[in-house]
């Protein structure tokens, strides 16, 4: 004898249970890396982000579709330029940023305004995750933890398998050979030079230099006698923002007796490609190697 409603119960509590699943799947999290959980109930499909490096990555991953704003120093990818702006990195415009409804809101550290710019739009219940970057590996986590973030962790991997195979062919094509010192100018005059805790040590590493600053922070004010000291074998020096129209180190009449500039072992390098953190740092090991070890200037 049948039991009234047995057989509509053991239908239903396995699409309960299905139901239940589905809605646990929708939602992601992750821990950004100043030990803030970031909890989403579905995949951010409409990010503003704060620093021009996220841009970068989510179209390298093919998401640039999910961005709906852009900072004023942002032009890069192209496509970017067609995004309303909110304001700065440092000091962007909260009142504009939650017009545009995000979902999700990225910040890169730095200076502690970068942290004092998320407070009014977590005021808000915006999520907002903030990363720091000084190396290869962090970059790898941040960019797995935007796939997650973003529901595409297929594409995060692909595009960290992307970048790890390429610094594997550049360290390839210097095995064996000898590290020579590298000194890497910030800024001129008023001397600042890239030390330990920057993305740029890490590219001097994978392209088989040193990074003759052994100061342990991310930018080292340099006077010139302990430039002296150092007597760099390559000088590396970078225009952009940052050092927008530097003079040549061979044009400088008291920076002569530096073995880079006495033989010639200058290179011209793009901020953008060196200094900030994103897919365009293999692309900057790949040119500091050409120059390092086939003596090639780009």
């Amino acid at each position: 004898m049948s039991i009234p409603g047995l057989k509509f119960r053991r239908f239903f509590f396995p699409l309960l249970l299905i139901s239940f699943a589905s809605t646990a799947q929708a939602g992601v999290s992750i821990t950004d890396d100043f030990g803030n959980e970031i909890i989403l109930q579905a995949p951010a499909k409409r990010i503003v982000a704060l620093y021009g490096s996220f841009n970068e990555i989510f179209y390298a991953m093919d998401l640039g579709d999910r961005l709906v704003a852009r900072t004023a120093a942002d032009h890069y990818p192209e496509q970017i330029t067609a995004l309303p702006s909110i304001g700065t990195h440092m000091r962007p415009n909260p009142e504009l940023i939650v017009a545009l409804k995000p979902d999700l809101v990225l910040q890169m550290a730095g200076r502690s305004q970068a942290a004092t710019a998320l407070e009014p739009l977590k005021a808000r219940g915006i999520p907002c995750a903030m990363f720091r970057v000084t190396s290869f590996e962090q970059m790898f986590s941040m960019v797995r933890r935007l796939g997650v973030l973003t529901g595409e962790s297929g594409a995060a991997d692909a595009l960290v398998n992307s970048m790890n195979a390429r610094l594997d062919r550049v360290s390839a094509g210097y095995s064996g050979a000898d590290a020579s010192q590298v000194f890497f100018e910030v800024r001129y005059p008023n001397l600042l030079a890239a030390g330990q805790g920057s993305i740029v040590n890490d590219i001097i590493r994978h392209a088989g230099g040193i990074n003759c600053v052994s100061n342990h922070k991310k930018i080292v004010r340099m006077g010139e006698e302990e430039l002296m000291r150092l007597n760099p074998q390559n000088y590396v020096y970078q225009i952009g923002r940052m050092n927008p129209s530097p003079v040549r180190p061979d044009e400088r009449s008291h920076f002569k007796l530096i073995d880079a500039v006495r033989n010639n072992r200058i290179l011209k390098v793009d901020e953008s490609v060196f200094s900030r953190p994103g897919p365009r740092n293999v692309e900057a090991v790949e040119i500091l190697a050409d120059f390092l070890f086939n003596n090639k200037e780009k």
